[in-house]
């Protein structure tokens, strides 16, 4: 089966793999071998960076090793590091980009920081402590009108970071609220990433972890999410959003060699590439198996 075009732009690259996080809170060495797993797997396009705590280097590269690529043209293994302070980790992330930019050491390049602030004066303390040249998200509540500090993120430089889900249905934002982000954004001009809840393509009641008897919820699909900020560069209204954002039926949705669409609305390929560009550019996920899979079961893949 041929992957359509939409489908290509839609996902490459889209998924960070969280393995070190709940629900999966895999240890280091578990979460590493399956990154190291996807990244030779058939799905490998659709892969993204590995994210780790800033204060777990040290551990990361101990026990990749073995699995950094050493090969003088491989391709690095790209890494997001989750800072609480960056002018504290500063140091230790460009000792570990200038160590690892040697194949002999294994290859591996830390390119992105993420990093959690809750006002306008927060955003602006965080952001100046990162060094030149990492891409940044700053996490920023969302239950208020996010326009503010999505300003905010735009002067700084800085891309946006939203909470989509977690292992409880609390964690889980409004579609209201998550609508009228999406909205911000896009008239911010501030690209985002999403993050926890978004294991599965469309929007549906699924278990909230795997442990057993595990409490169900309705959570976001990734591309739910991924095409509302698609279709919200063309203009749709907070209505229609979260219209976008609760349809579980994929029959609502057309995703082809020509573009994407959901009702009468359509995406051009070149809409696609601006989305995932320019609006909403990855979500991380502490499995990768669990969106491929389902992508497999629905003959998306």
């Amino acid at each position: 089966m041929s992957i359509p075009n939409a489908v290509r732009i839609l996902l490459e690259g889209l998924v960070d793999y969280a393995g070190l996080f709940p629900p999966a809170q895999l240890d280091m060495a578990g979460a590493l071998q399956q990154f190291a797993e996807h990244r030779d797997s058939d799905a490998a396009w659709m892969l993204g960076r590995f994210i780790v705590p800033a204060a777990r280097l040290g551990e990361l590269e101990a026990a990749a090793a073995p699995l950094f690529p050493r090969a003088p043209a491989s391709d690095p293994w790209r890494l997001s590091v989750l800072s609480a302070d960056p002018s504290a980790d500063t140091a230790r992330i460009t000792a570990f980009n200038d160590a690892h930019a040697d194949h002999r050491a294994g290859l591996a390049v830390i390119d992105t920081i993420e990093l959690k602030a809750a006002t306008a004066a927060d955003i602006e303390r965080v952001a100046a402590g990162v060094r030149r040249g990492l891409v940044t998200y700053v996490e920023i509540p969302v239950s208020a009108d996010p326009a503010e500090l999505l300003g905010v993120l735009a002067r700084v430089g800085a891309r946006a970071k939203v909470r989509t889900g977690g292992v409880t249905p609390e964690a889980f934002p409004s579609v209201t609220d998550l609508a009228r982000f999406i909205r911000a954004s896009v008239d911010a001009g501030v690209p985002f990433k999403a993050t926890a809840g978004l294991h599965h393509p469309f929007r549906g009641a699924y278990r909230l972890t795997y442990a057993e008897g595990s409490a169900t919820a309705p959570m976001y699909g990734f591309l739910n999410v991924f095409l509302a900020a698609g279709l919200a560069s063309r203009g749709l209204s907070l209505a229609e959003l979260e219209q976008v954002l609760q349809t579980g039926d994929r029959a609502a949705f057309t995703l082809d060699d020509l573009g994407a669409g959901w009702g009468a609305y359509r995406l051009d390929l070149d809409d696609l590439l601006h989305a995932r560009t320019r609006i909403a550019t990855t979500f991380g996920s502490c499995s990768f198996a669990e969106p491929v899979d389902d992508l497999h079961t629905l003959e998306i893949l």
